[in-house]
């Protein structure tokens, strides 16, 4: 059971409160022994996920007293600026999308109107006539600016993973060359690698298999001062019939200014693409699967922090300039006259996870969503890939907030009807259903924690991040958007970047909520007749398997 499994993190981190005391961590050692030795087999709540708020991060604490004259100030997730920078904006600026099709169009014609900067992350670029539709808009942009009577300062920069963008003869990089080739000043390609394919490793796993060690899994598209944030790939399935979330932040120039940086700052850590298609690192930069294991990371971790840390002090200052000058004037003659901002209504606060890097931003702010979220409070979770943490699930089953968790069913799994090994994986996420099913069911918690599975004819499902809906509330307050799955390898072993946008404007609430109800009502609850369908049946070896290769995919 994972309640029992979760016994010795759970004591690890009680150790790790009790400095000094070991009189007091013996006695909880024994009493620990005696739990493990009695613990009922009946599927009565195990006593470990009783202390799973206890145990869970703290709330970090707000480094200054919140702030009466502003609006930043009366929000209860403040707490997260001392981890990231905190971009107030006006909710006028927030646009949530809801299709495949919305997505590509809006990037088509927003490339077409980049002056200064296209930035694109995305784990690969496909090589269908969709992509390259994509590949021509960037290099009409190109071609504009070289016409016009000054210089070009139209600048591309995309960032992909050296794995899956190099996978097959024709792939993300040949895809890339011509403008890599036409436009050279203009053009950058960087393909990151993650540290932890190396050596042997390297050697012996197969193209396809070798992504499951790490990758790049940051998805944001940028063109000047606008940003969509998103799950979805750089692919025609994503641009068609594979469902996702999407939000448009438009005209918000900090925020794009932070995710240029941002998408920069693993750039110089990755390899850069030649026009003869080899690849080579930044000068200066350690090489990551050649060099050092240590000493790249270390550089790594230091070029994305302070990225963070200046993003993060640069609003601070403007926040201070903006609110705290010493001019009399109340905010609203300030607006009037044109020396200030309106009071902002909504937050976006960038949330970024990079284990390799021991980067855990987005981890610590998860966690402590899940642990503070009170009773009568409503999560709606929604991912791809269901395949929780062992401490998100301790979270889930241990706290007090009611959870409605959308999956795929396994006719819209991506790897549904995949070749070889890859078309058992459906049935492995199955597998994971079932068994957290089973502990959500022997907790007695079906009336708090409810499943439900996705399913639409001809689509496939790709959806990730959360809704927060405080108690008594009918409309959610806090979303989570970008790139995890809340699995494992998002955790643990890929890069990744979401933002969590917190809003009091009731008009963005009631799209978030629309969007949120949208992918809800393509979806049926789970019941233990769910798993008595023959598409549910699971092999005796995917069973045996899945525990040994659940942290791969």
């Amino acid at each position: 059971m994972a309640a029992v499994a979760a016994g010795p993190v759970f004591w690890r981190r009680l150790l790790g409160l009790l400095p000094g005391r070991p009189g007091l961590a013996a006695l909880l050692g024994r009493l620990s022994d005696r739990l493990n030795r009695n613990r009922d087999r009946r599927g009565r709540r195990s006593p470990w996920l009783l202390l799973a708020p206890l145990l869970s991060p703290p709330v970090p604490q707000v480094t200054s007293p919140p702030c009466c004259l502003c609006p930043e100030g009366v929000h209860r997730f403040q707490w997260i600026r001392n981890l990231v920078p905190e971009f107030g904006v006006s909710s006028s600026h927030v646009k949530v999308l809801s299709s495949p099709a919305e997505f590509f169009e809006l990037m088509k014609g927003q490339i077409k109107t980049a002056k200064r900067r296209v930035v694109m992350a995305s784990l690969y670029l496909g090589t269908g006539p969709l992509e390259q539709e994509l590949v021509d808009c960037i290099e009409s942009s190109l071609e504009r600016s070289l016409q016009a009577n000054f210089s070009s300062d139209l600048k591309v920069s995309i960032l992909l993973d050296f794995t899956r963008g190099s996978r097959g003869r024709k792939n993300s990089r040949t895809m890339l060359l011509p403008l890599l080739r036409r436009f050279p000043e203009q053009v950058r390609v960087s393909l990151f690698h993650t540290p932890n394919l190396r050596g042997l490793l390297r050697l012996l796993i197969p193209e396809r298999f070798n992504e499951t060690i790490g990758l790049q899994h940051i998805k944001v598209y940028l063109f000047d001062n606008s940003v969509i944030l998103s799950g979805a790939n750089l692919s025609d399935s994503y641009f068609t019939n594979r469902q996702d979330r999407y939000v448009f932040l438009q005209d918000c120039p900090e925020i794009a200014d932070f995710f240029t940086e941002l998408v920069n700052a693993v750039g110089d850590v990755s390899l850069q693409l030649q026009g003869d298609d080899s690849v080579q690192m930044v000068e200066g930069m350690v090489h990551p699967y050649k060099g050092d294991q240590t000493a790249y990371c270390e550089a790594a971790n230091k070029r994305v922090m302070d990225v963070i840390n200046a993003a993060r002090t640069r609003q601070q200052l403007l926040h201070a300039q903006t609110f705290h000058s010493d001019s009399l004037l109340t905010q609203e003659d300030a607006a009037a006259a044109g020396d200030r901002r309106p009071a902002p209504d909504t937050w976006i606060y960038p949330l970024i996870q990079m284990k390799p890097f021991e980067i855990k931003i987005d981890e610590i702010v998860t966690e402590t969503l899940l642990t503070e979220a009170e009773r009568g409070a409503k999560i709606y979770l929604t991912t791809g890939y269901f395949n929780l943490t062992q401490a998100y699930m301790d979270l889930v089953l241990g706290t007090r907030a009611e959870y409605h968790i959308l999956l795929a069913s396994p006719e819209v799994n991506g790897f549904f009807g995949a070749k070889g090994v890859a078309g058992a994986i459906p049935a492995a996420y199955v597998h994971i259903e079932r068994q957290f099913y089973s502990e959500v069911c022997s907790l007695g918690q079906q009336e708090r924690v409810q499943l439900q599975e996705y399913w639409r004819s001809g689509w496939t499902f790709h959806a990730k991040g959360l809704w927060l809906y405080l108690a008594g509330s009918t409309l959610p307050c806090l979303t989570l958007i970008g790139s995890p799955n809340f699995g494992y390898r998002s955790v643990h072993r890929d890069l990744e970047a979401q933002i969590a946008i917190v809003t009091e404007n009731r008009a963005l609430q009631q799209q978030l909520h629309q969007e949120q109800e949208q992918l809800y009502r393509r979806s049926g609850l789970v019941s233990a007749a769910t798993f008595e369908q023959p598409s549910r049946y699971v092999k005796l070896w995917v069973k045996m398997v899945t525990p040994l290769i659940k942290n791969f995919f």
